[in-house]
């Protein structure tokens, strides 16, 4: 299946109709299945069995492991949950989370959660969550097998941070952050950063220079009242100003491209 076509097959289904958190869920993992991945948690960093009321819990981990991680706690120590929240950008627990760098209990952690067949993952910290006010959240990716194609986990990443936001908005739609708008310029600016490009580039897309173009984004910052890129950029997408179709579209040419860069967009300024 092309990427984009599976991209806007979850976007229609997800959008034609207000869906539950469980069609949600089974709405992504039928799209995830034929990326690669098997087992998937796009959930707030909270007890699982007992989440706040605005926390998003969206996964099909096995019950068992569920209620140990509950149970003992093990959201408080979870070295998957701490990067996430200290990172910006996805990784590989494999390469993340060396053991030299872990504690002892959370080796343990990581040990027992293999045994329930959750190992290789892949996590994206959902900027979404970084708003004032939300529980900051993230979506994780177990594969299949050995081998997973690079651009299945760009198109992941994309699946991932949709599948947040339509979550947020079914469990806490007093969340959404005040629509200030946007003008055209702004809009534009913002739609590229999204698209990961350097300001020297959104200058030269934009008829601007490259000076002028990182004042446009630093005012638009603070007029979101926001600190980060990343943050601008969600906060645009839940006030509907900005949409990923753009995204989408560079992420539904580039996976077709045998020259495609897997790594994630570098926002984080």
């Amino acid at each position: 299946m092309n990427p984009f076509d599976l991209i806007q097959g979850f976007l229609e289904r997800a959008e034609g109709h207000l869906p539950s958190p469980e069609r949600l869920a089974a709405e992504f993992l039928k799209s995830i299945e034929p990326l690669g991945f098997r087992n998937f948690a796009c959930c707030s960093h909270v007890d699982p069995f007992h989440p706040p009321r605005e926390a998003v819990m969206l996964h099909n981990y096995p019950q068992g492991w569920v209620r140990t991680f509950s149970d003992a706690r093990l959201y408080e120590i979870d070295p998957v949950l701490e990067r996430a929240q200290s990172h910006l950008l996805p990784f590989f627990w494999d390469t993340a989370l060396r053991p030299e760098s872990l504690t002892g209990p959370q080796r343990t952690l990581l040990a027992d959660a293999a045994g329930y067949g959750l190992t290789h993952g892949y996590t994206i910290p959902l900027h979404l969550s970084w708003l004032p006010g939300t529980l900051r959240a993230s979506c994780s990716v177990i594969p299949d097998g050995e081998r997973v194609d690079s651009e299945s986990y760009v198109v992941v990443e994309v699946l991932a941070i949709y599948l947040y936001l339509f979550a947020s908005r079914i469990q806490a739609p007093w969340l959404t952050p005040a629509r200030v708008l946007l003008t055209q310029r702004e809009r534009g600016c913002l739609a590229l950063v999204a698209q990961g490009k350097e300001d020297w580039s959104i200058g030269r897309l934009m008829g601007l220079g490259t000076s002028t173009a990182h004042y446009h984004i630093e005012h638009l910052k603070r007029r979101l009242g926001v600190s980060t890129r990343p943050q601008a950029v969600a906060q645009a997408l839940m006030t509907g100003q900005l949409t990923f179709a753009e995204l989408a579209r560079r992420i539904g040419a580039e996976v077709t491209d045998a020259g495609i860069d897997p790594a994630p967009p570098d926002l984080h300024r």
